[in-house]
């Protein structure tokens, strides 16, 4: 059994890696690319972590050198970029989430 982690950095990192295999690198062809899905989904993945809201995630980032570089980010995305990409990455996670208890 694997023990849990407390490294935020990991976690960015392995939620980067698990983005990049599961979506393509952009939305569509004319999305603007500042930043890929998988950069997104890492980011979402952190807020879940962080147990934190879209705000308090960006503010996080943005004094964050560390985790900016493991995620390669260039710039910090606005709050509402990421709930967009929550909407379009995480559907089931805004409805309420896949049950996991017995049927």
């Amino acid at each position: 059994m694997r023990g849990m982690t407390k490294s935020v950095v990991w976690v960015a990192r392995e939620a980067l890696a698990v983005g990049r295999r599961s979506f393509p690198a952009y939305g569509s062809r004319t999305s603007r690319h500042d930043f890929t899905q998988a950069q997104l989904f890492a980011l979402l993945v952190l807020r879940q972590f962080l147990q934190t809201d879209y705000r308090g995630l960006v503010t996080l980032v943005a004094e964050w050198q560390e985790i900016r570089k493991a995620l390669g980010l260039r710039k910090v995305p606005h709050y509402s970029t990421l709930a967009y990409a929550a909407r379009r990455l995480l559907p089931e996670a805004e409805k309420g989430g896949l049950s996991t208890a017995p049927s």
